[in-house]
């Protein structure tokens, strides 16, 4: 595959962690670090300081499109400036980069992954250099295409500085792993996680809604990652003339809620089957979570004119 290369600027000062006769050991074996990513020797790798983005392509009629990728890269962009990341790349070179790519590929219906990392560099004090990497490949939809069953997890959303509640900060993933692990070894497809409050935060790489008497709910911001899907959810919603309130609410409220959803890029929208093996009391057929999820669908692919103004 052909990626866009990353960003080379020249070294001031770096400490030299290797030399080209250094071995490094990697998947069983013993390799020259010569040719071999500096990410080894990253602050991104070793310690979580690096920032990714998740974005879908989807094959519509006039074409590849990248939904929402403006935005997505606006996104790193402010993201790595609370970092102190330079980013040497404007978001709309970076969404150009990312369309070049996918027809190096030949790829149209595609998941985007997008990467700042930092330059060689184990102390830790912040580096003044970065690579932007951006990968492309055919991607499912990530909990796959029926309703999901959510386990309660025992890992909560962890308490972060307000100024990165809102990013994608590669370390701040950590108890998402473990916490999706521990429920797919239970049986389930994915954790919901609750913050610090026993209230309902998220699921691991989603944000949820939950529908009462026609009404959606979803946390608000502040200990969730209030992702670009889930604000084109509530502008959707609020467009059809259904209400959508921003609102605190615990498991016990969700599982007497009419119906439930999860959104994220990833994901898409996914129907909830149970959380913690309890049903909801309508079929998710006759949900506004389901209508939604049409909608959503409609207007990623560019089936239904006039939402164009989303891409």
């Amino acid at each position: 595959m052909n990626f866009i290369s990353p960003i080379k600027l020249k070294p001031k000062g770096q400490t030299m962690y290797f030399t080209p006769e250094t071995l490094v050991f990697k998947d069983g074996e013993f390799l020259p670090v010569s040719g071999m990513d500096s990410i080894l020797f990253s602050q991104t790798l070793h310690y979580g300081y690096g920032l990714f983005e998740g974005m879908r392509s989807y094959q519509t009629p006039d074409g590849p499109k990248i939904f929402k990728a403006l935005e997505h890269f606006e996104r790193m962009a402010q993201s790595a400036k609370k970092l102190k990341l330079p980013l040497p790349y404007s978001p709309r070179q970076l969404k150009a980069f990312s369309y070049q790519l996918l027809k190096h590929n030949n790829l149209s219906d595609a998941y985007i992954r997008p990467l700042l990392y930092t330059a060689p560099n184990m102390s830790l004090q912040a580096t003044r250099e970065a690579h932007i990497l951006i990968m492309a490949w055919k991607w499912g939809r990530l909990l796959g295409d029926n309703l999901v069953n959510l386990l309660i997890s025992d890992f909560q959303r962890g308490s972060f500085p307000e100024k990165l509640t809102d990013t994608k900060v590669s370390g701040l993933y950590v108890n998402n792993i473990m916490a999706s692990s521990d429920a797919r070894m239970k049986g389930f497809h994915d954790a919901l996680l609750l913050d610090q409050n026993g209230n309902v935060s998220q699921a691991t790489g989603a944000n949820i809604f939950m529908e009462i008497d026609e009404v959606l709910y979803t946390p608000p911001k502040g200990n969730i990652m209030p992702g670009i899907t889930r604000t084109t959810v509530m502008e959707l919603a609020k467009g059809m003339g259904i209400p959508v309130k921003e609102k605190n609410f615990t498991p016990e409220e969700l599982y007497h809620a009419d119906g439930a959803f999860l959104v994220g890029t990833a994901t898409e929208i996914a129907g909830i089957a149970t959380v913690n093996k309890n049903p909801f009391k309508m079929r998710w057929e006759d949900t506004t979570g389901f209508i939604l999820s049409r909608k959503y669908r409609q207007l990623v692919t560019g089936s239904e004119r006039g939402g164009g103004t989303l891409i």
